[in-house]
Order: C-alpha cells, then structure tokens, then sequence
C-alpha cells in the first residue's frame, strides 16, 4: 500500500504544469508591471480632482495618457480568461482567481471603460451632449471607485511581489521574453504620453462649449 500511494504521487506531480514554461508567470508580470503603471497614473489624475478646474489640462492629459495601460492591463487579463477557459494546462493549474474578484470583473471592466470613454467625449461634445456625458463621467467614477478599491486591495500584495521580477536581474535570469515585457510597458508609456499631448489639443473646445 505504501508502495503504491508514493508510485501514485510521483505520477501525480509528474502531471503537474510549470506555470513559468508556459507563459503563466510571464503574464501575470506583463499584468502587475501594467497595474504599477496604472497606480501611478490614477494616484496623479487623482491629485487633480480637488481643484479640477485650475488642473483641468493636466487632469485631461493624464486620462488621455491612461488609455494605453489599461487596454494593456485588459489584454493581458482577457487572455488569461480565455487561455483559462480554453484549458490550456499552466492556466489551469493556476486556478481562476476568487469568486468575489470574478464577479467583480465586469463591474471593473464596464465601469473603466465608461468612465475614459465619456472623459474622452466630453472633449468632442457640445451643448445637452456634453451635459450628459459630463453626468455620466461623475456616475461611472463612482461606481468605479468602488469597485476599483476593492480590486486594489485584493491584488496589492501579488502585484508588489510580481511586477519588480521583470526588472530586477537577479529575479528575471530564468523566464523567457523579459526583454519583450519591458518593451511592451515602455512602448505603452510612451503611446500614452502622446495620446496624452494630442488630448491637449481639444481641451480648448471644453472652454468654448
């Protein structure tokens, strides 16, 4: 008998995946370095919201500079969903995350989405349309802001443990595409300042609507 449960155990951690060999670990780097990106960005768009109207460029160049990280904090998480529903054996092995943070997905997806969306038309718009989008940015940041601290808090240690191991060397030696992760985030950054200095552009007909 005991010959068989330690021959059924070795068979059974032959079976199990290594999640750095199969990408796992590489996106969910990709992820928390985008979510430090992410933070850093809402904690300045935040310094603003006090005296919004004296820091409304800054505040409009920040949101516009915000777009490119989370589409990539997006994409990274989507594929993981789907490469999780897929079955792909290392993300099966990792498990889906806790059923509070999947039920709260959606709430964070739709509500983010919303909120740059109707930021971005406010710019665009004139007269009841800017009005009601104006209406709807206030409702979505709430809703928003709710939901967003909730998914902060509950990601805040993974993240901190996660996002410096594609920067340091020492942390960085056995996984593969790390050249290619910081690339990525550098090229985000990047998309974003200029997405953020064309936005600067339109702030003008804010002040004429």
């Amino acid at each position: 008998m005991v010959m068989q449960f330690r021959r059924d155990e070795a068979v059974g951690s032959s079976k199990r995946v290594d999640i750095r060999a199969t990408g796992v670990e590489g996106n969910a780097r990709l992820t928390s370095s985008a979510a430090v990106v992410l933070l850093i960005l809402l904690a300045a768009e935040g310094l603003t919201l006090p005296a919004i109207h004296a820091l409304l460029r800054p505040h409009v160049y920040i949101g516009f500079a915000l777009i490119p990280p989370v589409a990539l904090k997006l994409g990274s998480t989507f594929y993981r969903f789907t490469r999780y529903y897929t079955r792909a054996p290392g993300y099966r092995e990792k498990g889906p995350p806790p059923a509070l943070l999947r039920t709260l997905g959606p709430v964070v997806v739709l509500s983010t989405v919303l909120l740059l969306a109707s930021g971005v038309a406010l710019l665009f718009f004139t007269g009841s349309w800017q009005q009601r989008m104006l209406t709807v940015h206030k409702a979505s940041f709430i809703l928003w802001f709710a939901a967003m601290t909730v998914h902060v808090v509950a990601h805040v240690i993974e993240t901190a443990q996660l996002a410096p191991r594609d920067w340091i060397p020492q942390q960085n030696r056995s996984l593969p595409m790390v050249a290619a992760r910081r690339w990525i985030i550098a090229a985000t950054v990047l998309a974003g300042a200029l997405l953020g200095a064309w936005g600067l552009g339109h702030v003008g007909g804010w002040h004429r609507a």
